[in-house]
C-alpha cells in the first residue's frame, strides 16, 4: 500500500547480499493493463529475465518486486493467487498501523509531485536530513469531514487484500513494528529462508516527531478523531 514504508523496506531487503528486488515494476500501466500483461511481466521476473538498475544479477536466493494494491493486484486477484501458488511465490504485506500518519505522507507526496520542493525535483524518498526537513515543511490540510470514512476505506482495502491472498504463503508486517523493533527483520529473513544479516537503508524518514507538527488543521483533526476508534492515531510514536 502506498506510503507505508515500502520504499524504505525494499532498500533494507536489497541491502542483503542474497536479495534482489526489482522495484515497483507495475507502476507502468502497460505491464498491468490486463491479466495477460501481468502474467507476462511476472514470468520475466520468475525466469530472471527482468533487468533493472535495482536488480542484482548475481543473486540466486530471493528475487522479487514491490507491488501496490492499486496496480492490478486486487482487480485480478484470483488469477494472481493461482499464479503465486503454481510458481511458489511468497508475499510480504506491509501496512501502517497509524493510518493518519500514512495520510499525511500521501498528501505531502502528492503535493510535492507538483511543487517539487527540492530544487525543482520531486522525490518520494530522501537520503539526507536536510531534504527531509524541506519536504516536511509542507503541512497538508486534511478533510476532517471525510476523514473517518477515508480511514475506514483504507482498512477495508487492506483487509480485503489479506482475505484475497490468505491461501498464499505470506507474512504480514507493520512499518511501526519494524521501526521500533529491528528484530522483526529477522522474522522476514526467516520467512525468506535467508541467512541472518544486518540490513541497512540510506533512506531518511521525512515526517518525524509529533503529528501535530505536520498537519495544518490539527485542532480540527484532533476534535474529529477524539472519542473514536481512531483516537490512538493522534498520540503515537514520535520517531
Amino acid at each position: 500500500m502506498q506510503r507505508s514504508g515500502s520504499g524504505w523496506f525494499e532498500t533494507l531487503l536489497n541491502s542483503h547480499s542474497n536479495v534482489s528486488s526489482n522495484g515497483e515494476i507495475f507502476s507502468v500501466f502497460d505491464r498491468r493493463k490486463n491479466i495477460s500483461s501481468i502474467i507476462n511481466t511476472l514470468d520475466k521476473v520468475y525466469n530472471l529475465d527482468w533487468f533493472t538498475s535495482a536488480s542484482k544479477n548475481e543473486c540466486s536466493a530471493a528475487v522479487g518486486l514491490k507491488w501496490m494494491l492499486n496496480q492490478g493486484l486486487m482487480e485480478y486477484h484470483e488469477e494472481i493467487v493461482e499464479y503465486f501458488k503454481r510458481r511458489g511465490f511468497s508475499a510480504i504485506f506491509l501496512f501502517r498501523r497509524n493510518l493518519l500518519r500514512r495520510l499525511v505522507s500521501v498528501l505531502a507526496n502528492s503535493y510535492d509531485r507538483h511543487a517539487k520542493l527540492l530544487n525543482g525535483t520531486h522525490k518520494a524518498h530522501v537520503h539526507s536530513h536536510t531534504e527531509a526537513e524541506t519536504l516536511s515543511s509542507y503541512k497538508p490540510v486534511i478533510n476532517s469531514t471525510s476523514l473517518i470514512s477515508d480511514l475506514k476505506e483504507v482498512e477495508v482495502t487492506a483487509n480485503k487484500a489479506l482475505k484475497y491472498f490468505n491461501s498464499t504463503r505470506h507474512i504480514i508486517l507493520y512499518y511501526e513494528d519494524l521501526l521500533m523493533n529491528r528484530k522483526k527483520l529477522n522474522d522476514v529473513l526467516d520467512f525468506l529462508r535467508l541467512p541472518q544479516l544486518e540490513p541497512r537503508s540510506r533512506q531518511v524518514k521525512i515526517h518525524t516527531g509529533s503529528l501535530s507538527e505536520h498537519i495544518n488543521n490539527w485542532d480540527d483533526i484532533n476534535r474529529t478523531l477524539n472519542g473514536t476508534v481512531y483516537e490512538s492515531f493522534l498520540r503515537d510514536y514520535k520517531r
